[in-house]
């Protein structure tokens, strides 16, 4: 079936994060990163049964959630995952937050490359420990991982876990298998557990592909953990369900423990029918999306070089989050963001939020309609040429 994206909803007055944070009529957000498109049908069918059903209790695991979940990394990704790596958890910041504590003690270093989701320094920084960066090379069209000096950080001993994103949230970026590789065998030389955050895996462009860290060898596979989730491939970031994946039967029994400590591990009822039904029947959907994405990526682009020339795109490998650089204005990327908040009711994301490295650019959520997409656009050139 035909989906069409340009339909649009409107998420006013539903409790909605994005939407409701602020109560002025012109309120534009593209900040966090969540959709505005429906999930899909067959999502929709699930939860309204269970919704039918009308009794919400507690839950437990059935196969098929297992299932879902293998079938998808097989049919998705080319890999095949065993049932029991799989651990459930309420959400990927969550796993975060137990997998720094059950894998370091405070005083304890974390690496992560700049710039990048800001919950890492967060998630690190709650676990009493410290955060070190291994800043990417920006050279002027991507970003470039900096091995020498990512090697140099892993070689302090008190570096005890690294935190991969893959594909990268901000920058847009998908590692490629040699480069996953290198980072991987520098952290098993200096004794580093790789924690890969795959959420944005599945919304990876034409002529890219997602490899998944775990896949590359044995080796990698038994020094890390990944976190995986449907919500932002199909939009149920509200159904608080997510995946840690294991093959380490050590690293399973203690992350196993911290999440049972944090009351992290208790199943959502429509989480659970939501994943199976989106794994299960959600595939025709996915692929739609990300024509339809695809296209709002190539006109945000041409929108910005015919008319915004002050800025640069990076053309985003994945994810529905464009990278703009700023710096050629007279005004920081902070200031560029509080205008266009204040000026003309534009919210986004300021890059400084995802480290220092982060400075300058800001971030853009596309997974909207067109319509909607050209108007934030047109919106910002207001602003900025104002400032010009």
């Amino acid at each position: 079936m035909k989906i069409n994206f340009d339909e649009g909803t409107n998420r006013k007055n539903t409790n909605s994060s994005k939407w409701d944070i602020d109560q002025r009529p012109d309120m534009l957000p593209m900040w966090v990163a969540d959709m505005d498109f429906k999930a899909p049908a067959a999502v929709i069918r699930a939860l309204e049964k269970r919704v039918q059903h009308g009794v919400f209790g507690y839950a437990r695991f059935p196969d098929a959630y297992y299932e879902a979940e293998v079938s998808w990394w097989e049919k998705r990704h080319q890999y095949r995952i065993q049932k029991e790596w799989v651990g459930f958890t309420s959400g990927v910041i969550p796993a975060l937050t137990a997998i720094v504590q059950a894998f370091t003690k405070p005083g304890d270093k974390v690496l992560i490359q700049s710039p990048v989701y800001n919950n890492f320094n967060t998630a690190t920084t709650n676990g009493g420990c410290e955060v070190v960066i291994n800043e990417l090379k920006f050279n002027g069209d991507r970003y470039e991982i900096d091995f020498d000096d990512f090697e140099r950080k892993a070689a302090d001993e008190q570096v005890k876990l690294f935190i991969l994103c893959n594909p990268h949230n901000p920058v847009g970026r998908v590692w490629g298998r040699d480069e996953l590789e290198r980072l991987g065998e520098i952290c098993l030389a200096h004794n580093v557990i790789v924690l890969a955050d795959e959420i944005h895996r599945d919304l990876v462009f034409e002529g890219h592909r997602h490899v998944p860290f775990a896949s590359i060898s044995e080796r990698l596979l038994m020094n890390s953990i990944t976190c995986t989730s449907p919500s932002k491939t199909f939009n149920l970031a509200g159904l608080k369900t997510a995946n840690v994946i294991t093959a380490n039967e050590e690293y399973r029994e203690k992350l196993k423990r911290q999440l049972h400590i944090n009351g992290a591990q208790e199943p959502n009822v429509f989480g659970i029918d939501g994943l199976i039904a989106a794994y299960n029947e959600g595939e025709d959907w996915l692929n739609q999306l990300l024509v339809y994405l695809q296209g709002n990526r190539d006109h945000f682009i041409s929108f910005v070089e015919q008319r915004l020339p002050k800025l640069k795109v990076l053309v985003p490998e994945a994810t529905y989050l464009m990278w703009v650089d700023c710096r050629e204005l007279d005004i920081t990327s902070e200031e560029l963001s509080k205008k266009l908040d204040e000026e003309e009711g534009l919210r986004l994301i300021d890059g400084g939020v995802y480290g220092e490295a982060g400075k300058g650019f800001i971030r853009m959520n596309i997974a909207c309609t067109r319509a909607l997409m050209t108007e934030g656009l047109e919106r910002l050139e207001r602003v900025v040429n104002a400032i010009s």
